[in-house]
């Protein structure tokens, strides 16, 4: 897991060329005028997604992992607290991994929580269980999704 601010993008270029032109997309885009919805940037291999959703409490979040996608995820409204736990020490599985939508839950509660507001950003790789949308009130963000595995 990273957690930053997305001024500091730059720095992160050289974890790849997929990596590379996710964080030059965020950095080059007004995301504040992006539709909500699923934006291509290189077919499956990156692409956005940009949702609102009303927060929810720790006890009401799951834990997910992704097993094709890391997510860089960025605040654009509101506060997003994120729970994690490294995958491989997640012991109850919450439901079987669903391959048309790379995802997988968990019963397991997380062993951290980082609160991420707006202009900061968080790359969670498929090692990292996280519970996203923790907080009060409306919660706009963009994810990107890079693909890293088969």
């Amino acid at each position: 897991m990273i957690l930053d601010r997305l001024d500091q993008a730059g720095r992160y270029a050289g974890m790849g060329a997929l990596f590379a032109r996710a964080f030059d997309f965020l950095r080059e885009t007004d995301l504040a005028a992006l539709a909500l919805g699923r934006h291509e940037i290189d077919g499956d291999s990156i692409y956005v997604i940009v949702a609102r959703d009303r927060g929810r409490t720790r006890e009401q979040a799951k834990l997910e992992a992704h097993r094709r996608y890391a997510d860089i995820q960025v605040v654009l409204a509101g506060t997003d607290e994120m729970g994690w736990k490294s995958r491989p020490l997640c012991a109850m599985p919450g439901s079987g991994y669903d391959r048309d939508k790379d995802i997988e839950f968990f019963a397991d509660k997380p062993d951290a929580w980082v609160a991420v507001g707006p202009g900061s950003f968080v790359v969670f790789f498929p090692d990292d269980a996280h519970a996203p949308l923790v907080g009060n009130g409306e919660i706009r963000k963009v994810i990107v999704k890079v693909a890293v595995g088969d």
